[in-house]
């Protein structure tokens, strides 16, 4: 098979026949062998009857995931991911935004110029600037985190992997703004973009609006990092920490003793030690070293394993 095509979707009934008809348009014209994954993230309106008729339609073409309840763009992907078969996989978002006539060409960087990843570039674009410059800086800091120098849109929701990427990366929590990152870190280093169509919203409104997006994007940027940077040897960097803490507080109180020792010694009048203060910061700075060198302990054991970090109910498949 061609070309698996994932979208991930959350109420946008009025969107997806016109999507499907479009997608399915361009693969015919270009002779593609293709499959259709839709991910419903839980959606309240019509979209799962949609999918199924979609499916009855053409059952080796469309297939469809559906969530129980609403779990967000990671999981959907992480599920479409598991169920890709073709040589290579699009994603998009079902809103209309995305235009399939982008595909062809994604399809030729991956298999003839070597791509192992390709974002799509949203140079112009129709969002209100509520959401575009919190992008812009966004981006900036993405570009400087992940030294990923050439992407200008890493949140674009259509993007090509090479089939190889998908299944050896792991998209959790809210980590789909940074699958370049991840297949970085993961060896697939050949990553590319192409700038792309961007339209005007048709129906409804975006579903992913608000201020806290881009907090809660930047928290996870600084996860990813210290994960990629960390997360196989949490002990170099908490050991390290509490080391030189515990070593600096050992040093002040065994000064702190001395000196009282000395005075002692010479018969020098000293008040005890336990009215200084800085007793108390050398005991705390102590207490806190041992403290981050046991959590550096623990998180080697952890090694960031988690049985049941992508486990979501699914309602049903077709």
């Amino acid at each position: 098979m061609d070309i698996s095509v994932v979208i991930p979707l959350y109420n946008e009934d009025e969107s997806i026949p016109e999507l499907y008809a479009w997608i399915a348009r361009v693969m015919k014209e270009h002779h593609f062998t293709y499959e259709v994954i839709f991910i419903n993230d839980g959606s309240t309106d019509r979209s799962w009857e949609i999918i199924s008729e979609l499916h009855k339609q053409q059952p080796e073409v469309v297939k469809g995931i559906k969530f129980r309840r609403n779990y967000g763009k990671s999981p959907a992907l992480y599920c479409g991911f598991e169920q890709a078969q073709g040589d290579v996989v699009i994603t998009m978002d079902a809103d209309l935004q995305d235009s399939p006539d982008e595909i062809p060409d994604l399809y030729r960087m991956i298999k003839e110029e070597g791509y192992d990843l390709v974002s799509g570039y949203k140079q112009k674009r129709y969002d209100p600037i509520s959401k575009t410059i919190p992008t812009k800086l966004f981006n900036a800091t993405a570009r400087k985190i992940s030294g990923i120098k050439n992407l200008h849109d890493f949140n674009c929701g259509l993007k090509a992997y090479r089939k190889a990427v998908v299944k050896n990366i792991e998209v959790y929590g809210e980590m789909h703004r940074y699958i370049p990152y991840l297949a970085k870190n993961a060896g697939f280093d050949k990553i590319g973009e192409k700038v792309v169509q961007h339209q005007a919203r048709k129906y409804g409104s975006s579903k992913f609006m608000g201020l806290n997006r881009f907090v809660n994007g930047y928290l996870d940027l600084l996860t990813l990092w210290f994960l990629s940077t960390f997360g196989k040897k949490p002990m170099h960097v908490f050991g390290f920490l509490g080391t030189i803490m515990f070593f600096i507080g050992f040093v002040a109180a065994f000064w702190i003793g001395a000196d009282k020792l000395w005075c002692l010694a010479h018969h020098i009048p000293q008040r005890l030690v336990t009215d200084s203060p800085y007793f108390y910061i050398a005991l705390t700075m102590m207490m806190i070293g041992t403290q981050l060198f046991l959590t550096g302990f623990l998180g080697d054991l952890i090694s960031r394993s988690s049985s049941g970090r992508n486990d979501y109910q699914i309602e049903e498949t077709i």
